[in-house]
């Protein structure tokens, strides 16, 4: 069976999975598992309820189940864990077990310590000293996204005696496009591209055709400026290294993919106050309280928002126009600070905005903003005029409008800055309080200049 992963087949896959879970056919199920992939299979997992999960996982061919756990979100892959835990502890032990010290990092820290201790002892001494080097740099670092199967030469050797060293190898690691020179020390001093090895004259040294000038990247860097760092040099793998220049592993592309969507749902579950790692089908009582803070939160800015409406009661009363367009002025400072406040956090993310570029940035979104307040401020002005028979009340939403607007552009830069250089996520707390300003300053621009003007 062909393989797609385009959504409409995933769909496809999970109603035809549920159809025979109800009918009991378990053959046509094992058929379906072995013609998808791991990633495939954990994307039909985290579309089940987890005592769903847990009959599916039974079925999965025996060789797989360690690279579809590798694949799960984290809160669902550690509720799949303990699920399998309470019911055999022997399918966790194999499903480990398949998997190589590069892969079984990402999950040992969530395995049951007996399994953990069980799969560590079957490994050979080279391969815990491996898993171990990835397990002593934290989550998030390069030096735990890293592969410690590259593959090094000496640089004093020739190519034909590199050729004749890979043939008796064997297979070579998934994306390897290049030999890393090392000296005694293993300090890395060079690299040799495959390309080079098979076209380069055979009875040169791999000195004379290396390259010296290496980017390399540090074990301690963030995982998310490594993904900015692929992007700009369009690699297929990098080199780690320490702070003394040893070659510690590489990184490949396909785990910088990995951190390129993990970054892109963060921010898109942030703007919600969820976690991107969060399992739809959690404990009720569990996804209850987690949203239960940020609707606090957001409370909280709610009643801020309605005091500033308080203050203005009478003016209010006076004419109920203002109670039927005040919260045009909101929204639309609302709109224009989320659209400057995700250009922010974006170029955020991409290292493309700082203290250098600050200022120009500001002057940049505060022009958009002026140009855009003046524009809609005459439309809003025009249609509240012709709708209540009044020209006061046009022009002083149009006003409004225009200061809203500004302060929104203003609020969407400084906001997600100020949160960046104190080391909050300015993409789970930036909304909110761009929200609260918008909100606020709408209210009292508007209706201030209606007490202003009516008095």
């Amino acid at each position: 069976m062909p393989v797609s992963t385009d959504r409409d087949d995933i769909e496809q896959y999970l109603k035809t999975l549920t159809e025979d879970l109800e009918h009991g056919k378990e053959q046509e199920l094992k058929q379906l598992l072995q013609a998808l992939t791991p990633a495939e299979i954990a994307d039909l997992l985290e579309a089940l309820a987890p005592a769903t999960r847990l009959t599916v996982w039974r079925l999965l061919p025996a060789d797989t189940g360690g690279a579809i756990l590798v694949e799960l979100h984290d809160e669902v892959r550690v509720g799949l864990i303990k699920a399998i835990e309470k019911t055999n502890l022997e399918d966790l032990v194999q499903a480990a077990g398949t998997l190589d010290p590069d892969d079984l990092a990402d999950i040992a820290r969530e395995l049951p310590e007996q399994v953990r201790e069980q799969v560590i002892q079957t490994l050979s001494q080279i391969d815990r000293n491996r898993l171990e080097r990835i397990l002593s740099y934290p989550e998030g670092s390069a030096g735990s996204l890293m592969h410690t199967d590259a593959i090094t030469v000496r640089s004093g050797v020739t190519l034909d005696v590199v050729l004749r060293y890979l043939r008796r190898r064997g297979a070579l690691p998934d994306l390897t496009d290049t030999l890393y020179v090392v000296d005694r020390s293993d300090r890395l001093v060079g690299t040799l591209t495959l390309s080079t090895l098979i076209t380069g004259d055979l009875q040169k040294t791999v000195q004379e055709l290396m390259t010296t000038e290496v980017d390399t990247i540090t074990a301690q860097l963030p995982a998310s400026t490594v993904a900015v760092q692929f992007e700009h040099h369009d690699w297929v793998s990098a080199p780690v290294v320490d702070e003394n220049g040893v070659l510690l592993g590489r990184i490949t592309v396909d785990d910088v993919v990995d951190v390129i969507r993990d970054e892109a749902d963060h921010t898109f579950m942030s703007r919600a106050g969820l976690s991107e790692e969060t399992d739809m089908f959690a404990p009720v009582q569990e996804s209850a309280k987690r949203r239960a803070v940020w609707l606090g939160v957001n409370l909280v800015t709610a009643i801020l928002a309605a005091s500033v409406i308080d203050l203005f009661e009478e003016t209010i009363q006076k004419d109920v126009a203002l109670a039927v367009l005040m919260p045009i002025v909101a929204s639309m400072g609302g709109i224009a600070g989320t659209q400057t406040l995700t250009v922010v956090i974006r170029g955020l993310a991409l290292r493309q905005v700082g203290t250098t570029n600050l200022f120009a940035l500001l002057n940049q979104e505060v022009a958009v903003a002026f140009l855009n307040g003046v524009g809609w401020a005459i439309i809003v002005g025009l249609i509240a005029s012709i709708w209540f028979q009044t020209f006061y009340v046009g022009f002083l939403i149009a006003l409004a409008m225009v200061i809203n607007l500004l302060c929104a552009a203003l609020a969407g830069v400084t906001i997600p800055m100020a949160l960046d250089k104190v080391g909050i996520d300015p993409a789970l707390a930036g909304g909110v309080m761009l929200t609260t300003v918008t909100d606020v300053v709408g209210f009292m621009a508007f209706l201030g200049l209606a007490t202003w003007w009516l008095a």
